[in-house]
């Protein structure tokens, strides 16, 4: 039996006459970049995180960068950001010229260690960015405590946690200001890179706005020196359709976690931990294993595709080797990123692939 890691294709296949109709819809309204289908998406995404407003960008970094641009956040300021995340968090702090002030994450979830955040703050901190791994949310109420005490701002990195809420509150409408990524494996998925931020300040709002489109909110008028990043309208009516069927869609990633954490010899792997305070999302199912590679070459003998999420931490990367940070400066975070592997995850998946997984993996070692 094959098990596909993702197929995007069947996804597609499954909403191929209401896609292909929404699309040429929008190709024959004329209207590129804008309009009413950006619009549309904006609102009912918006409605869908309890948030009072969304922007689309061009994709989730610019959605991480415009955010902290519009925190006013740039040279000689700190932000705090967990070490264990895909490099995109790290690069948009990176572009705006602030410091990077990691902190190392929880065994458990994969989240940033909220109790070493404290002991990071100095007089240059500006902002918290709490990443929600594999679609877990972070410990929000202590991170909105400590940024209340320190009159911080907090710019949360959801990108994987489409649908996730904490304490009865969705990922998007809890921090001052939330970054999306539509990329096309995300629980939301465009047809090609997109991204949006979402936030409850109208005047934050208007300001992303403006820094999304070349800094102008009316045509022809800049107020400040912009940029362009936008999501076209064919991205945002594919999204538009797809955001119906999320919440039934994450109901299947959770029936399938379900099982995963069941039936799997939890004497051999390391789990995943679901916080009882949160939703998760499911966007990925990380399992955890000292040989994870004798794993994966018994797992792609039997035809099961798995995949490593993110095999080198942003410290370690060359792109960062400037800033100094050395091997075992974030020790949680290095043994993730050696023993980590994800499972196949996704609504497409029968039962009976499933099942397929749990036994060869509890039968590989």
């Amino acid at each position: 039996m094959k098990v596909p890691f993702l197929d995007l294709k069947k996804s597609y296949l499954e909403i191929e006459s209401k896609v292909e109709e929404k699309i040429l819809s929008s190709v024959k309204s004329g209207r590129y970049i804008g309009g009413e289908e950006v619009e549309q998406f904006e609102n009912k995404f918006s409605k869908f995180c309890r948030s009072n407003y969304c922007v689309s960008t061009g994709n989730g970094l610019d959605a991480l960068f415009l955010g902290l641009k519009s925190l006013e956040i740039g040279k000689g300021d700190e932000v705090i950001v967990s070490s264990h995340t895909f490099i995109a968090s790290w690069l948009a702090i990176f572009r705006t010229g602030a410091k990077i002030v990691p902190i190392d994450s929880e065994y458990d979830s994969f989240n940033i260690d909220v109790e070493k955040i404290e002991n990071k703050i100095t007089k240059k901190t500006k902002a918290i960015m709490p990443v929600h791994m594999y679609g877990q949310p972070c410990e929000m109420r202590k991170i909105k405590k400590i940024a209340k005490q320190n009159n911080l701002k907090i710019i949360e990195d959801a990108a994987q946690a489409h649908g996730a809420s904490y304490r009865g509150n969705p990922v998007g409408s809890i921090g001052d200001l939330t970054a999306w990524s539509f990329y096309p494996a995300k629980n939301l998925g465009a047809f090609g890179d997109a991204g949006a931020i979402t936030t409850n300040s109208k005047r934050l709002y208007r300001k992303i706005k403006s820094l999304s489109s070349y800094g102008s909110l009316k045509k022809y008028e800049n107020e400040i020196p912009g940029f362009n990043s936008r999501m076209d309208p064919l991205q945002a009516s594919v999204l538009s359709l797809k955001i119906k069927n999320l919440k039934s869609e994450n109901l299947k990633r959770k029936k399938i976690a379900e099982i995963y954490l069941n039936e799997l010899d939890n004497s051999k792997f390391i789990l995943p931990v679901s916080n009882d305070s949160s939703e998760h999302a499911w966007h990925l199912f990380c399992v955890r294993h000292k040989k994870r590679n004798k794993i994966l070459d018994y797992l792609k003998s039997k035809s099961i595709e798995s995949i490593i999420h993110y095999p080198i931490p942003p410290h370690l990367q060359k792109a960062f080797e400037g800033l100094n940070f050395k091997k075992n400066s974030f020790p949680v975070t290095e043994n993730i990123s050696k023993t980590v592997f994800s499972l196949p995850l996704n609504p497409n998946l029968t039962m009976d692939q499933v099942h397929y997984v749990v036994k060869n993996l509890n039968s590989s070692l």
